[in-house]
Order: C-alpha cells, then structure tokens, then sequence
C-alpha cells in the first residue's frame, strides 16, 4: 500500500497491488472516513484497514488537513 501526494495538482494517489486511484486533496477526509466506516461494518476484516487509515491520517497531519 502506498498514498503519495502531488501538490501541483493537489491530489493524493492510494495504490494497493492491483489498484491505483488519484483523488483532489478536499476528498482526504472523506477517504479516511471511508476507511474507518469499513473496518467498524466489516469488523470480520479485522485490522485490514488500519494501514490505509494510518497512512491517509499521517498525510492529512502532514498538510495540515483536518479530519475526525
């Protein structure tokens, strides 16, 4: 898993091994959100997502963008 940050289009690409998707920067909070909401649904997950929430959540403290 890998989040990166292009600030000349004030996007952030998330890639898993099959996937890659490129989002603005207002969408961060959404996404972490997102994330959190499918590990508290899907709790059989166990702790799948925690490293896409900590990752999401160490770019938006790195920005200075807030989220919940």
């Amino acid at each position: 898993m890998r989040i990166t940050h292009d600030p000349e289009t004030a996007s952030f690409t998330h890639s898993k091994k099959a996937w890659s998707n490129s989002y603005p920067l207002t969408r961060l909070p959404e996404w972490i959100a997102f994330y959190k909401k499918q590990r508290l649904d899907f709790p059989v997950a166990g702790r799948v997502y925690d490293e896409d929430i900590a990752a999401l959540e160490a770019l938006a403290r790195s920005l200075n963008i807030p989220f919940e």
